[in-house]
């Protein structure tokens, strides 16, 4: 399946992307090769294959979750870009 001009122009614009008429071409063909790829993946029989969300052991790799002391104002806003006291100091956001 060979991607036109006309559906990459579309993609792109689906994407929020500006291509160049070079661009488009380029992207057309590498495209069109990707979809390759996939038309050769549909042909394969997968119908003796279980279904599977992944192929890695699933285990939790979290710690517990242990209560420790609070943070003290000073501690949390150390790191702001800005603060005022203990607050964070944040711009406007809506204008007078």
């Amino acid at each position: 399946m060979e991607l036109s001009r006309e559906e990459v122009r579309k993609i792109a614009e689906l994407a929020k992307l500006d291509l160049t008429e070079d661009e488009v071409d380029l992207y057309a063909g590498q495209l069109s090769h990707v979809l390759g790829y996939f038309r050769k993946l549909q042909e394969i029989d997968t119908s003796a294959i279980a279904p599977t969300a992944s192929v890695l052991p699933l285990k939790n790799v979290f710690r517990d979750d242990v209560p420790q002391p609070a943070l003290t104002p000073k501690q949390v806003t150390a790191n702001a870009p800005q603060s005022l006291g203990d607050q964070f100091l944040v711009n406007d956001v809506f204008e007078d």
